[in-house]
């Protein structure tokens, strides 16, 4: 595809708990690109499998005949500690496998081709983008590099970086990790940059399958001004769907006193069955969750109120409310002074989340005018786009400015967390801090840095700590030490101090902090990524052969093809299809070989020309 400035387009892309979108800025339009299924969303899933390696539908399709190796929900796991409270929670309700890895960072374990192998979050991650990016080269016909990928706004430093990270792994040149709300923002206010010229106040409300957003923006001739934000990176359709699991649960022991929580396959069948009654109830005031043989060769069949999976789930919709007047504290404004309610995310779809929000702004009419699941992939198109250099003139006056989601600062006597940068501050910003030292004669001092709301240290998220050595020793008081907090347009942070007196510095950049991953095992992954693409390739080219193979067959059993050819043909076949079951694990230029050589015995036996091969 010719593009302006023979540049490749940079892409958007919605990297979603459960599913993921991409969109590229295309005949002067945003366009929402399919997959190779048609399907304008791709499933954030990963199987690991005896042949090769699944991602998106072909991954989804068979989760319920391989729960302990098709791994979903990675979000939640990107950016976190193994025992992070969450992430242990969450465990529970998943078939597959995560223990603790180097400096508490959790693993996922899986059986792929016969052999056990462990995955970083970020490396899964990266495998669902290197979906969306090839998605978006077959559509474009053309190489693609430049991305801006989306994070809920509620995200910290570690989880940004960690999404960051995923993007490199996958090949790609991140130009921007950019709030979702913002996206959304953009999404629903690009085509009314030049027709309103009166400010709006205008909040997102993004509740996705994982994560949870609010944010409230000004919008104003392309300026796209965050107020404030509030949200929860572990609240969303996820967690209805355990709820309704957990439900069916005590209702299958209630009934047949049998307990299926140990078994991942039911569980996962469960699961699946729920997930689909979760969407029927967005339209309908019943469904029913039906499983056969889901345990023991017992059949499961519940019916499902809407009132009842309201009741299941009241305290995370009352929670979703909850942080509306939060963010709106922040921002120092109340309901009434909103102008828009924009709906984002496929969970905004559950009518009792529109009337509590509705109910929120006092009967305010929501906008819906677009595509929950699209919208931040748009958003995502068109800032791409613009920092690639190619957008219109109207593109390029979009301006935005976000803010940081959470209060940074260090530790200080006492174990208090004193906040150097406030939550909701503008970013890109810079700040300083000055302390000195609380006892005689220090040489050196250590500084600690944690993100939070809390005014104790161990109650925050401790993202990093180092030394400033060669302080000039003076009583107590007396030395002055200047700590300064840079957060790039990522929301991505570095820390730097320096001592007055002596002139020695020091600093940390966050994004390279134990518990993140080093730029030694980001080129290790990449290299890795590259063995299990060529997986993939065996992968389709022994589906391309065995297809083949059972064509031939079809076709020596037409009536026009004589006993001798029919024969000959046959047996070419059938020898091909025993050698793949005999050769799980041949490489893709065996198969290559065993591909030519069926097609020259077809051609030998039929007499055809190479060109005429079926």
């Amino acid at each position: 595809m010719a593009s302006e400035g023979n540049k490749a387009p940079a892409i958007g892309i919605d990297l979603g708990t459960t599913y993921s979108c991409v969109a590229v800025w295309h005949n002067n339009r945003v366009e929402i690109i399919p997959n190779d299924q048609g399907n304008r969303i791709t499933p954030s899933c990963v199987a690991f499998t005896e042949y090769g390696r699944l991602v998106g539908d072909a991954a989804k399709n068979q989760t319920d005949m391989n729960p302990t190796n098709t791994v979903f929900a990675i979000k939640r796991l990107i950016g976190r500690n193994f025992s992070d409270t969450s992430v242990q929670n969450d465990i529970k309700h998943w078939p597959f496998k995560v223990v603790s890895g180097p400096m508490d960072r959790p693993k996922i374990v899986v059986s792929y081709r016969g052999v056990e192998k462990q995955f970083y979050a970020e490396e899964i991650s990266s495998m669902v983008l290197v979906k969306m990016k090839e998605t978006a080269e077959t559509y474009l016909d053309c190489t693609v590099k430049n991305a801006v990928i989306t994070v809920p706004a509620y995200f910290n430093n570690s989880q940004r970086q960690a999404t960051k990270n995923a993007g490199a792994i996958a090949g790609l040149n991140v130009m921007h990790i950019m709030d979702e709300p913002t996206a959304g923002a953009i999404a629903y206010g690009f085509d009314k940059i030049t027709k309103e010229a009166d400010e709006k106040n205008v909040l997102v409300f993004d509740l996705g399958g994982g994560t949870f957003d609010v944010s409230l923006l000004s919008i104003r001739h392309g300026n796209f001004e965050v107020k404030a934000t509030a949200g929860d990176t572990h609240l969303g359709g996820e967690d209805f769907d355990d709820r309704l699991v957990d439900h069916c649960v005590r209702e299958f022991k209630t009934k047949y006193n049998k307990d299926i929580k140990g078994n991942a396959r039911s569980l996962r069948r469960l699961r699946s069955a729920c997930e689909r009654a979760k969407r029927i109830l967005s339209s309908s005031t019943r469904a029913i969750v039906e499983v056969d043989y889901l345990y023991d060769g017992i059949d499961f069949s519940t019916r499902i109120s809407q009132a009842r999976f309201e009741e299941l789930n009241m305290d995370l919709f009352t929670r979703c409310t909850n942080l509306i007047e939060q963010c709106l504290n922040d921002a120092k404004i109340d309901e009434r002074m909103v102008d828009v309610v924009v709906l984002v995310g496929g969970s905004t779809r559950i009518p009792r989340v529109q009337q509590l929000v509705q109910d929120f702004f006092e009967g305010k009419e929501l906008s819906k005018g677009i595509n929950p699941d699209e919208a931040v992939a748009y958003g995502a198109a068109i800032q791409a786009i613009n920092l690639n250099g190619q957008g219109s003139v109207e593109m390029q006056n979009i301006v935005l400015v976000d803010v940081t989601p959470l209060s940074l600062g260090i530790g200080t006597q006492g174990k208090r967390m004193t906040v150097v940068v406030p939550r909701n501050t503008p970013i890109p910003t810079k700040k300083k801090y000055t302390f000195t030292t609380i006892a005689n004669e220090l040489t050196s001092v250590t500084i600690s840095i944690y993100e939070g709301e809390n005014a104790e240290n161990k109650y925050n998220n401790l993202l990093g700590k180092f030394a400033l050595h060669g302080i000039d020793p003076a009583p107590k008081g007396v030395p002055y030490i200047d700590v300064y907090f840079d957060i790039d347009a990522d929301g991505i942070l570095n820390v730097s101090a320096q001592d007055r007196s002596s002139g020695h510095k020091n600093e940390i950049v966050i994004s390279k902090h134990n518990g993140h991953l080093t730029p030694e095992e980001i080129q290790l992954m990449v290299e890795e990524a590259a063995l299990y693409k060529a997986g993939d390739q065996e992968h389709k080219a022994r589906g391309s052969l065995e297809n083949y193979a059972y064509k031939v067959k079809a076709m020596a059993k037409d009536p026009g093809v004589s006993p001798s050819k029919n024969k000959s043909m046959e047996n070419a076949a059938e020898n091909v299809i025993a050698w793949l079951d005999t050769n799980r694990h041949a490489g893709i230029d065996e198969i290559n070989e065993r591909q030519r050589e069926l097609e020259t015995i077809l051609q030998s036996v039929m007499k055809l020309k190479r060109g005429e091969i079926p």
